[in-house]
């Protein structure tokens, strides 16, 4: 509470400098409210079904994967519950920390998993997801008039060339396994129980699959409700130019929750699919993810108290999210000795040069 109440005086005191400034902070935040507050409540609780959905179908995935590997029969309340509380973080924390306390609940509640099981489960969830990603980073590329032709022209002037670097490219893809390749069958061998369910492709249909699409389709609809009230057209093109651009917000995100980031890709893409005023565009997407964020809290906190009780459940999120902190800055330090490694070997080789 206090790091909340220190952040919303530090942002007060930079709207009044603003102000000072000459910038009308201020007007354009009463601008934004009153758009936000002319929201038809019907919408409102259309997303919020919505939005309920898409966290239940959702963690019903992880349940999927998780029961496959553990016969968890009596936790799939629990499961969704663990799943809700990391949506809800990462709706406000930074560094996809959420996801980090909904693997350790999952640790905390599933007799017998541990870290690996838990990441090959997160894994494999994750395949739908990314193969969905990867759909709408085409679409939205191919949706661009002349992109393909303007991007490839010199690839396809240069033939021989190309084939030499992606020749070098798969090279270089197979050293890289064959030097990690050690530590990768180690982790396979703790994590492979978690991911058992990929060997019954019919089991992972119906129960990771289908639940997947169902909250992905939430997710659309969802988008497609604040767009139209916002006036916004609701259409493919514009749903798909919403989520590829969310979706690199979160990649390139320093802020928590990518607040911010969010708004300025989503007014980016709006205009370059539907050119749709920068002003709208920041409205809608900032209605959306209070009104988003907002839910998923209260959402995580009634299922918390309901399944777990109020103490039961502080002591597991709270032990889950001190455990979270920990293993995020493990995965920092990680990534900076693996960054320090290679600087070293490159000044070696570089010293053994001279």
């Amino acid at each position: 509470m206090l790091k909340v109440l220190l952040w919303l005086i530090a942002i007060a005191i930079v709207i009044e400098l603003l102000q000072l400034a000459g910038v009308d902070v201020k007007g354009w935040l009463k601008s934004l409210w009153d758009q936000i507050k002319a929201v038809p409540v019907q919408y409102l609780i259309a997303a919020v079904i919505l939005q309920t959905g898409q966290t239940l179908f959702t963690g019903y995935s992880y349940y999927g994967i998780i029961n496959a590997a553990y016969a968890t029969e009596g936790l799939l309340w629990p499961i969704l519950t663990s799943y809700a509380v990391g949506v809800a973080m990462n709706g406000f924390l930074p560094a996809n920390i959420g996801t980090f306390v909904t693997l350790l609940m999952f640790i905390a509640i599933v007799p017998k998993m541990n870290f690996a099981g838990a990441t090959a489960a997160y894994i494999v969830q994750k395949i739908f997801f990314t193969a969905v990603g990867a759909f709408v980073y085409l679409y939205m590329f191919l949706s661009v008039p002349g992109a393909f032709s303007l991007n490839f022209s010199n690839e396809t002037n240069h033939p021989g060339l190309t084939l030499i670097i992606v020749g070098g490219g798969v090279v270089l893809i197979v050293l890289l396994i064959r030097a990690f390749w050690p530590k990768v069958k180690k982790f396979w061998e703790g994590a492979k129980k978690g991911g058992v369910i990929l060997s019954t492709p019919k089991k992972y249909f119906g129960h990771v699959f289908l639940p997947s699409a169902i909250g992905y389709a939430c997710k659309m609809g969802v988008i497609a409700i604040f767009l139209a009230a916002f006036a916004i057209p609701v259409t493919f093109d514009s749903i798909m130019w919403v989520i590829g651009s969310g979706s690199l917000a979160n990649v390139v995100s320093f802020t928590p929750g990518a607040v911010g980031i969010t708004q300025a890709t989503n007014a980016l893409a709006l205009k370059t699919c539907c050119h749709v005023p920068n002003n709208t565009a920041v409205a809608y997407s900032t209605a959306q993810q209070l009104v988003t964020t907002a839910w998923n809290v209260t959402l995580a906190v009634i299922m918390v108290v309901a399944v777990f009780g109020w103490t039961g459940g502080k002591t597991l999120v709270g032990g889950a999210y001190s455990d979270a902190k920990v293993k995020v800055a493990e995965t920092k330090e990680a990534r900076k000795e693996k960054k320090e490694e290679k600087k070293a070997a490159k000044e070696a080789a570089r010293q053994a040069q001279d």
